[in-house]
């Protein structure tokens, strides 16, 4: 008898939110690593998937070993392939457990790896573009814990202004006056691992235009299992969807409990119609590559120039 080959890595989730890509793998237990290669960022870091190492930064949303045990090998692989030194944004209280870790490994490999830990706290920012600007908020599960917004800062001319003429604007200017305002477009969000709580109902949590969040559990079963280890159940992703404004919200963090075939029956008997085109299971292979082939479709349809026709109706 010829045994099973063993088993493969998961793929790589995948989504497209124009223009940014939500990419990595997350299951329960097992490893998070959520990717926006356009900001630079890679929530988690547990296995540390190859791609994740072009992530400046590491926002690392608790110290469990699936979602942050890869951190020491983006420092060092970062540093080998000379990609610069990596910066991981942590809650504070776990800061000094990174250092102890990074200072064992100066032990085992008998070098040094360079790297960059920023301690945060709720509402504490970090600017990781120019305007743009990694925000952390306090979030509830079994260890310190926090989400994290990206947020961009634009000037507006003020309301009152609007429609003045060039010339008034410069006069005001010129006076000293303020004639800008300051606006905040929250680009993205992601919670890690939580349960319900009232970050839920920051303005920038509600207004992020991509959402992504935990669903560790979706079975009607499995309801207290969500409750002891403080993780979501489906049931709280139906009460965001009554609060959240984003376009895109991507769940996360499913259990093996449940296979993806399941969790899309229970997302279409759980979720209103109107709201299943915008919730997304990032590790549902099958239904985000249909989507993006969708999209390249549709793309390829707008490139296309329409021909023209003579006066017969025949194609000139």
């Amino acid at each position: 008898m010829i045994p099973n080959p063993p088993p493969r890595r998961p793929q790589l989730g995948y989504l497209f939110v124009p223009p940014l890509r939500i990419q990595g793998v997350s299951i329960a237990g097992e490893e998070t690593a959520v990717q926006i290669p356009e900001l630079d960022v890679c929530f988690d870091i547990g296995l540390c998937p190859r791609s994740a190492l072009a992530s400046k930064y590491i926002a690392l949303t608790h110290g469990h070993m699936d979602h942050a045990a890869g951190l020491a090998y983006y420092f060092s692989q970062r540093q080998f392939q000379g990609m610069g030194v990596g910066t991981v944004v942590c809650p504070e209280r776990i800061a000094p457990p990174i250092h102890n870790v990074m200072k064992a490994w100066v032990d085992l490999e008998a070098q040094v790896t360079p790297y960059n830990v920023v301690p945060m706290v709720e509402d504490q920012e970090l600017q990781i573009k120019p305007n743009t600007f990694l925000r952390g908020f306090n979030t509830v599960h079994t260890v310190p814990s926090l989400g994290y917004c990206i947020v961009e800062r634009r000037s507006k001319l003020r309301e009152d202004l609007l429609g003045a003429p060039q010339e008034k604007l410069i006069e005001l200017k010129k006076a000293g006056e303020q004639i800008t305002r300051e606006i905040e477009v929250p680009h993205v969000c992601c919670t890690g691992d939580t349960m319900w709580g009232e970050h839920f109902d920051r303005p920038d949590v509600r207004s992020a235009r991509i959402l992504i969040t935990e669903c560790t559990f979706m079975e009607p079963g499995h309801r207290d299992r969500a409750a002891v280890g403080r993780h979501l159940h489906l049931d709280d992703i139906a009460k965001l969807l009554e609060i959240s404004e984003a376009e895109a919200i991507i769940l996360t963090h499913l259990s093996r409990r449940s296979h993806i075939g399941q969790a899309r029956a229970c997302l279409r008997k759980a979720l209103a119609a109107k709201d299943l085109d915008r919730v997304h299971i990032l590790m549902d292979s099958r239904t985000n590559r249909s989507r993006y082939e969708q999209q390249l479709a549709e793309v390829e349809a707008e490139a296309v120039p329409s021909q023209p026709e003579t006066e017969d109706g025949d194609e000139s």
